[in-house]
C-alpha cells in the first residue's frame, strides 16, 4: 500500500527540520511526504524546499487554512492508500511507517503512540478519553492514519471545528462501523507544551474543543468518566486539576459563542428558505 504522510505547518522552522529528517530516514520510506504550510512568515518553507530538493517525495503545499481544513487539502493532493497525519513539531520513530502498514491491514484507521517530551509535570497528564461505541475515540491527529477511501467516505475532517476536529473526526468514522484500532508501536515523540502560558492556551482551547464536540454531536457526557476527570494518579500531579479548571472556562466561553453562532445559523437558513 502507498504511504502518504501529510504535516500542516505554521511558522514551524524550530521543529521542521527534525520531522521532516525522521520521515526521509524511515526504515520504510514513505511515498510522499506532502507539507501543508499556512503561509509561514519565517523560513519554514524555504526548510522544506531544501528537502525537496534532496527527497523529490517531499513536497511543500501553500495554502491558508484552519488545521482540519489544510489536512484536507493535503489529503485531496495525496496520492497514497494511506494517509498518515504527524505535526511538525513532532518526530517519528524510525519504524513508524512500517508498523503503521501493518497495523493497517486489520483495521480502517490507527492511532499511534505518542510520547510527549518537556517539563514533566506537563507530559505526565494523560488524555481525557471518551468512548464511542466501545472505542476511544481521543487519539490526536499527531499520530493518526486513515485508509484513503475511509477518509473520503466520512468526508474527512470538518472544517466548522476550531479544536477537536480530530476526535470529531474518529467519532465519525465509529460511528459509521469503521474499525479503529490503537498501535503502541507506532511511535511518534511530540513536543509537550514549554511554558505556563503556552500550557494554559491548550488547556482552554482543550475545553473548548469538547464543547464544541458536544454542539455537533448532543450530549456526550455519557460518554466520559466523572470519576477520571478529577482522580490524580500517581503519574500525574496538580497540573491535572489546573488543566480542568482552565478546560471549564474554554467549554463555557464555547458554549456562548456556539449559541451565537447556532443562532445566525439558524436565522441565515430562515432567510434562505424564504427567498
Amino acid at each position: 500500500m502507498k504511504f502518504s504522510a501529510v504535516i500542516i505547518a505554521r511558522n514551524a522552522e524550530l521543529f521542521i527540520r527534525d520531522c521532516l529528517d525522521s520521515l526521509v530516514h524511515q526504515s520504510r520510506k514513505p511515498d510522499e511526504v506532502l507539507v501543508v504550510d499556512s503561509e509561514s512568515t519565517d523560513s519554514t518553507q524555504a526548510i522544506v524546499k531544501e528537502y525537496s530538493a534532496k527527497w523529490p517525495f517531499v513536497k511543500l503545499l501553500v495554502y491558508s487554512s484552519l488545521k482540519g481544513e489544510g489536512r484536507n487539502y493535503g489529503v485531496k493532493k495525496s496520492s497514497g492508500d494511506i494517509v498518515a497525519f504527524i505535526d511538525s513539531d513532532a518526530i517519528a520513530h524510525a519504524l513508524w511507517i512500517e508498523e503503521m502498514i501493518k497495523a493497517m491491514e486489520n483495521a480502517d484507521v490507527v492511532a499511534g503512540r505518542e510520547v510527549r517530551l518537556g517539563y514533566h509535570g506537563f507530559t505526565s497528564l494523560k488524555r481525557v478519553g471518551m468512548l464511542h461505541k466501545g472505542s476511544d475515540v481521543t487519539y490526536p491527529s499527531v499520530n493518526l492514519a486513515y485508509k484513503k477511501s475511509v477518509f473520503e467516505a466520512i468526508e474527512g475532517f470538518d472544517p466548522w471545528f476550531k479544536e477537536a476536529e480530530d476526535v470529531d473526526i474518529n467519532f465519525r468514522a465509529v460511528d459509521a462501523g469503521y474499525k479503529l484500532i490503537y498501535c503502541p508501536t507506532a511511535i511518534v515523540y511530540h513536543n509537550a507544551r514549554s511554558t505556563f502560558t503556552a500550557f494554559f492556551k491548550q488547556a482552554f482551547w482543550y475545553g473548548f474543543g469538547r464543547k464544541e464536540l458536544s454542539l455537533r454531536h448532543g450530549n456526550l457526557w455519557r460518554s466520559y468518566s466523572p470519576m477520571e476527570m478529577v482522580r490524580v494518579s500517581k503519574e500525574e500531579n496538580i497540573w491535572k486539576l489546573i488543566r480542568l479548571v482552565i478546560s471549564f472556562f474554554g467549554y463555557m466561553f464555547c458554549k456562548v459563542v456556539g449559541k451565537k453562532q447556532t443562532a445566525k445559523d439558524r436565522l441565515r437558513k430562515s432567510k434562505a428558505s424564504e427567498r
